[in-house]
């Protein structure tokens, strides 16, 4: 018997034991219980039916299907029962207003904090819970929704679950908390009104979209398309752990897009964390709690800046002709072209200074669809490339002065000095040959500040580029660190490290070279 439908869960694994129940509009009831695919094993005349379907400890739902003959299976989504949540928009400007989106199946609580060097309350928002038994849960749709977002609902009537954002630009994080102690944190970036500080700081929101799996999909599970049955074991299933040469890439001739309208489970941060603790986790280490690590640092040094997330760069929300410098940190890898043709104007053309302090940047492709809702990455990466970037645009190198490659990758370790003389040094006491970043918050690999994946000079590397440092990754792995200025009087600064940031608050050796790089960015 072929299966009229699947049941799975909001990743796309296979759910079993699902009672389904499905009522004609004759008033006919059929019933089934998924089987350990998740496959529905039943026959049914061709025509409408409502279906209620229930498995403990997931959200039973009602939905209406039309069933008719050579049909594909049909696609059954159920959502787990705990507490989830995201802002939408999940990026505004001051005095904007935000929805926040919960899943919860019992009363909560929310409230609005500022993640600078101190998480800092802003306001108490309220408690939740919509009246009715688990209404405050939340369903996903069925079929395949990572491609066209979950659209949960913002509260009911005049219960609407909005606020007005604040007017200082941050990084902003809800938390909620239920009544028997459960937390969930979610982020929202806040960029001003107009300009406040010499400093722009981008989130690097599309790559915390590209690694977002939940509905089942990410750039990195199921990168091409989703597949008609739902996944039973992932070493077996998934095409990322049956190909020795990373299969996701090469998995279809295009790529489906992704939407930002989704929870981000992967930007949770723990109630208990503060930014000068270990970042433990393997996703943690390179998304926004990373990321947070150099907002606190900038703010310990009192160094103003203004936060905008990438899609502000995009639409133009963000106007660099208004700032001396431009910070882009941890792991920016998905950038649209319109972003890279900006930055590259203003720094070449206008004498923009860029401080590029992460690794894996500008990488990857991008296109935004869905006005804004979702995002393309485009994956091809041709073997005469030296990215998916260059494959459309121009090599990353051209601008940061460093690109990409697989050498060190997944290791850390500290850089050795190769210009001492250089004024990024100063103050620092440092030797040719000497080490320094040793010291990082990230847990995902130890060893150092170059890492978990490195950049390095290459022939698309603009002229007079100096090579002022280098990590000691195996492999000849190890980051390039290098500074270069352009003739219209721009200049860079690039680590070519993930891990590099992670290590500022507790290193005092990289903290005085940044401090001199900011110093001297910002003076006229």
């Amino acid at each position: 018997m072929q299966p009229i439908a699947f049941v799975s869960d909001e990743m796309f694994a296979a759910l079993e034991g699902v009672a389904l129940e499905f009522r004609s509009v004759q008033g006919h009831r059929f019933a089934a219980v998924s089987t350990a695919s998740g496959a529905v094993l039943l026959e049914l005349p061709a025509g409408e039916y409502s279906v209620a379907l229930a498995k403990a400890g997931f959200g039973s739902k009602r939905v209406t299907v039309t069933v008719s003959p050579g049909q594909p299976p049909l696609q059954f989504r159920l959502l787990r029962d705990g507490l989830l949540g995201y802002a939408w928009p999940k990026w505004v400007q001051g005095d904007e207003r935000v929805q926040f989106r919960v899943h919860s199946t019992e009363a909560y609580k929310l409230s609005l904090w500022r993640y600078g060097l101190q998480k800092e309350f802003v306001q108490n928002v309220g408690w939740y819970d919509n009246h009715g038994p688990r209404a405050s849960m939340q369903i996903v749709p069925d079929g395949f929704f990572a491609e066209t977002g979950v659209r949960w609902k913002a509260g009911h009537g005049v219960h609407g679950q909005t606020i007005v954002a604040p007017n200082r630009s941050g990084l902003y994080y809800f938390h909620a908390e239920t009544a028997h102690g459960e937390f969930f944190s979610f982020p929202l970036v806040v960029a001003p009104k107009s300009p406040t500080a010499k400093i722009a700081v981008l989130a690097s929101t599309n790559t915390w979209n590209a690694y977002n799996p939940f509905g089942g999909r990410s750039n990195y599970i199921l990168a091409s398309c989703m597949p008609q049955e739902p996944i039973v074991n992932s070493q077996q299933d998934l095409p990322r752990y049956r190909s020795a040469d990373y299969g996701e890439w090469k998995s279809g001739p295009s790529f489906d897009p992704l939407s930002f309208d989704r929870p981000e489970p992967y930007n949770h941060i723990p109630e208990s964390v503060h930014s000068t603790d270990l970042i433990e986790g393997r996703q943690a280490c390179h998304l926004a709690e990373a990321e947070w690590r150099l907002l606190a640092w900038l703010e310990r040094e009192d160094f103003a800046y203004d936060f905008y997330s990438d899609a502000q760069l995009h639409d133009g929300t963000l106007d660099l002709s208004q700032y001396r410098v431009l910070v882009i940190s941890t792991h920016p890898e998905y950038w649209s072209v319109p972003m890279f043709r900006k930055l590259r104007s203003w720094v070449f053309e206008q004498g923009g200074r860029l401080m590029y302090l992460g690794g894996n940047g500008l990488n990857c492709a991008v296109e935004f669809v869905d006005d804004g809702r979702a995002m393309v990455c485009l994956n091809s990466w041709p073997a005469d490339r030296e990215s998916r970037m260059h494959a459309v645009e121009a090599s990353e190198a051209s601008v940061l002065g460093v690109v990409y490659t697989d050498a060190g990758a997944m290791t850390a370790a500290p850089y050795q000095v190769l210009e001492p003389g250089h004024w990024v040094f100063a103050g620092t006491g440092l030797e040719a040959g000497d080490l320094f970043g040793e010291h990082i918050l990230a847990q995902r690999y130890s060893g150092g500040a170059s890492g978990h994946e490195t950049d390095k000079t290459t022939p698309h590397t603009p002229p007079g580029v100096t090579i002022l440092a280098r990590g000691l990754n195996p492999d000849n792995g190890g980051a390039e660190m290098v500074c270069f200025e352009t003739p219209s009087g721009g200049q860079v600064f690039s680590v070519g490290s993930i891990t590099y940031p992670t290590g500022l608050l507790i290193d005092a050796i990289t903290t005085q070279m940044t401090r001199n790089v900011l110093q001297r960015f910002l003076a006229d």
